[in-house]
């Protein structure tokens, strides 16, 4: 499949306007052929132009990430990533210059947060998902898909205590998450 001309040069865009992208345009390439292979399946699917564009925003920082990461410019640590730019000195100037060899180099954390377009998709995303569970449950009110879905998404709950809150076996819980989820999978799909 390949992508229209108004989506590549958005996804261009996008890539470029990425503050990662600043200082490591040598890798154009790879960003844009990753962030293409990642979203063919989004662009055929949504139709929205601000959802499609919040989507390809946070599939191609997504895409940057690993191409760094890939490249050895960026090392993941407990608290995020990490750029790991060499510093060059020039060998021929070593008499005139100090000793750097005792220097300690930090590295400032790469601050990777929630754009509000990207909370907007998320609320979208879970609205959709509960108009679908309501729905599921008000045609199948015996197979109690609400107490399901409550139980184990928002309670946590394993799908033993589930069983046994609801007096089923646990197959049958297994059966019903299963069913409960695929219909909402492609509801929203």
């Amino acid at each position: 499949m390949e992508l229209a001309q108004d989506k590549i040069n958005l996804i261009e865009k996008i890539i470029k306007n990425d503050r990662k992208f600043a200082n490591n345009e040598d890798l154009y390439d790879d960003f844009f052929n990753e962030t293409c292979k990642r979203s063919l399946l989004i662009v055929k699917t949504v139709t929205s132009d601000v959802t499609l564009e919040a989507y390809l925003k946070k599939i191609a920082t997504t895409s940057i990430l690993n191409v760094l990461k890939n490249e050895g410019r960026l090392r993941r640590t407990k608290s995020g990533y990490m750029s790991v730019q060499e510093v060059s000195i020039n060998n021929t100037i070593t008499s005139s210059l100090p000793d750097y060899s005792k220097i300690e180099i930090k590295y400032d954390k790469a601050d990777i947060q929630d754009t509000p377009e990207d909370i907007v998709v998320k609320k979208e995303t879970l609205q959709r998902i509960v108009d679908c569970v309501y729905e599921i449950s008000q045609i199948n009110p015996d197979k109690n898909y609400l107490e399901l879905y409550h139980l184990r998404y928002e309670k946590g709950l394993t799908q033993k205590e589930i069983a046994q809150e609801l007096n089923i076996s646990q197959s049958e819980v297994s059966k019903r998450l299963f069913k409960l989820m695929n219909n909402v999978k492609q509801a929203i799909l």
